[in-house]
């Protein structure tokens, strides 16, 4: 059997299992009335932006379809594989925000029975997530390859699939992520820090926008963000299959003909997919409201899926005859990936002792704890950066730049019960609010935290993971880039002021990218936080509770929607031009220079914030158990502050640049054939 139809029928059976948990979580209990209602609201804002957000995509989807059309070295071909690529991340992103939307009424109700049954509800609602990332991404590619395989230019082809979904991804996060802080900034702003009433408190206006954002950033967004790691992660090892044919630098071949180089990163994948459905079945808890004990819960189920890959791979990498170094440089990928997210937990864990540090500074004040997070993010790059470093090495050594980006889907091969872990975060944190909105019990309340703080500390962790495979998978495409530009190590000396002025240039990218999404996020909270003051100000028994009184809940939500689809263009569409011009203007050689010094300043960035603000968070949250005076108090303000500087930090700009890194390097690699022989206007 062709090895490709082994990956087509596992994809297929990833949307099975998906199929399965939505099935099952849409028969579960959807609570009470009240439930209901606060539940309808999240979801008829949800489906308002992402509808408005997908209208101005499928507009520039058209436009860019026809520039690579028009092009005479790219053409029709490469232009179907963009639009094919968009619809697969898009709808990725669009299946897994409509199940969050309808699980997190049932979490809520399912906390009523046990914790261990919320724990279900929603994890088993971000496996659908988590099940149609792979599915729908293995089953893309699968097509292409069935279609294409004789074509000769195959190999520039594909590309084209990974550019349409990291286009869709880069505007799905970064609209997504300035929606989901500026309302979450706002809404504590106003509702703990100056009013001094609970979260998600039901007189807050901007509740209902800040639940709206949980879906469309860290569901909708992050699926499209880890769909297009996923397949470009695939698309970067195929390109590169001329050198598994035969490695100069090993002086063998890894493979025994080229078409096996294309099936091992397939078959891979589809192991990881297996792997990942065992693991999530794998995932349940006891009664104990404790970290550890729920996080013990989805370590068994992800620690368990990486054994079955790391077993899988290697079957496959047998059976198919190619080199073992293939299959050692798969499983230093996935060893990597496992250790960085673990890194990631120790650094933003409330468990653990820098995060316990960050929380104690906040008795001196919000200046102490800022510091003090922040040189905590600073710190936490060593750990992923030290473990990229080595697997790349490792890698490059056991089967060249074929294994640095095999190594790439060796990190990805768990995708699918990694995104679920993910994508629960959303889920638990919407069924806490909704809990709080309407008056359920106290007990139930502490169940729901419990879950939300697992949460707070899977996304974190998820951000880590998704970090360290952008860069290996960046690496991976900038590889695939100068094997197809044709520019050879001996071509690139770091005393060319082109391939200086690349680094520069690519250095400075992501921090103008971080400046123009932290902008976006404080001038939407400045819109929220006003309106919110007015609406407590002007509408009378508002803020004592009065019956019957209701603030405007849709008046945020409309300035989150409209604010995020307006600046989500500049930062997206900086990222797709940027290399275009520094390709053209100064050639292929500082291109390859710009991809260095971005991926390197983007991974740096990208972990400290993310790491920076989820201890910021975590910290809160520790406070909130009832430490240095718990709820109310002067160190959980302080705290507070932290989280609010921090969620932009951890939730627009980090996870964006690990989208803008991978998507700056499939531009350059789709562009690779109409660069060839040009030397720039220099």
């Amino acid at each position: 059997m062709d090895p490709i139809f082994i990956a087509l029928i596992c994809g297929i059976l990833g949307l099975g299992v998906a199929g399965f948990m939505a099935y099952w979580v849409l028969r579960q209990d959807e609570g009470s009335k009240k439930v209901r209602e606060i539940s309808d609201a999240i979801k008829e804002g949800a489906i308002a932006f992402l509808g408005r957000e997908y209208r101005i995509l499928a507009i520039f989807v058209v436009v860019v379809t026809i520039v690579l059309g028009v092009l005479p070295d790219l053409g029709w071909l490469v232009a179907s594989a963009f639009i094919f690529g968009a619809i697969s991340s898009g709808l990725a992103g669009y299946i897994g925000m409509h199940m969050a939307i309808r699980t997190n009424r049932r979490t809520a109700a399912a906390a009523e029975k046990s914790l261990n049954q919320g724990l279900r509800v929603s994890f088993r609602g971000g496996a659908v997530m988590g099940m149609c990332v792979v599915g729908i991404g293995i089953i893309g590619l699968s097509i292409l390859y069935f279609i294409f395989k004789d074509n000769p230019n195959f190999l520039f082809i594909i590309p084209g699939y990974g550019f349409g979904a990291s286009s869709v991804a880069i505007f799905a996060r970064v609209g997504g992520g300035i929606y989901t802080k500026a309302a979450d900034t706002g809404a504590d702003i106003v509702g703990k820090v100056e009013k001094g009433i609970p979260e998600d408190d039901p007189r807050n206006a901007a509740v209902i926008a800040d639940f709206v954002g949980d879906n469309v950033g860290d569901v909708a967004g992050m699926g499209a963000d880890l769909f297009e790691s996923y397949v470009d992660s695939i698309i970067a090892t195929m390109t590169l299959a001329t050198v598994a044919f035969f490695s100069i630098n090993l002086d063998k071949s890894l493979v025994p003909d080229m078409e096996t180089a294309w099936f091992i990163p397939m078959i891979v994948a589809a192991g990881g997919i297996i792997a990942s459905i065992i693991g999530i079945f794998l995932v349940r808890v006891g009664e104990k409201v404790e970290m550890g004990a729920l996080l013990n819960a989805l370590r068994r189920g992800t620690f368990a899926a990486a054994i079955l890959a790391a077993i899988f791979s290697f079957l496959g990498v047998y059976f198919l005859e190619a080199d073992l170094g293939i299959f050692w440089a798969i499983f230093v990928g996935l060893v990597a990936g496992v250790l960085i997210g673990e890194s990631t937990n120790f650094f933003t864990s409330y468990a653990y002792k820098p995060t316990l540090n960050v929380s104690k500074s906040a008795q001196t004040g919000g200046a102490t704890l800022i510091t003090t997070g922040f040189a905590n993010g600073l710190m936490s790059t060593l750990p992923p950066i030290i473990l990229v470093v080595i697997a790349i090495v490792v890698a490059y050594n056991l089967a060249d730049i074929y294994g640095v980006a095999i190594a790439g889907i060796g990190m990805l091969s768990t995708l699918g019960i990694q995104d679920a872990t993910d994508a629960y975060g959303p889920v638990a944190d919407n069924a806490g609010g909704i809990v709080e909105m309407s008056g359920m019990p106290p007990e139930i309340r502490k169940r729901t935290d419990a879950l939300d703080s697992l949460g707070n500390t899977t996304a974190a962790t998820g951000k880590g993971f998704a970090i360290g495979a952008a860069a290996l998978t960046s690496l991976a495409l900038l590889l695939s880039y100068t094997n197809a530009a044709n520019i050879k190590f001996a071509d690139i000396s770091l005393l060319d002021p082109l391939i200086i002025s690349g680094i520069f240039l690519g250095a400075m990218l992501p921090a103008v990218f971080c400046a123009m999404t932290l902008s976006a996020v404080g001038k939407t909270s400045f819109s929220i936080i006003n309106e919110v003051r007015r609406q407590f100000h002007k509408i009378p028994g508002l803020l004592e509770g009065k019956e019957g009184v209701k603030p405007e809940y849709g008046k945020c939500v409309s300035i989150c929607t409209t604010a995020a689809i307006k600046q989500m263009l500049a930062p997206g569409l900086i990222t797709i031009i940027s290399p275009v011009i520094v390709g053209f203007v100064l050639g292929p050689k500082a291109l390859a220079g710009f991809l260095i010094g971005a991926i390197a300043c983007g991974f740096i960035l990208a972990v400290t914030f993310s790491n920076a603000g989820g201890s910021w968070d975590n910290a809160k949250k520790w406070i909130e158990t009832g430490a240095f005076g718990g709820k109310g108090s002067d160190p959980h303000k302080a705290a507070v502050i932290g989280d609010t500087v921090g969620d932009p930090m951890k939730d627009t700009a980090g996870p964006s640049l690990n989208i803008m890194i991978k998507l700056m390097s499939i531009v350059a690699l789709v562009l690779a054939p109409v660069l060839i022989g040009t030397s720039g206007l220099f």
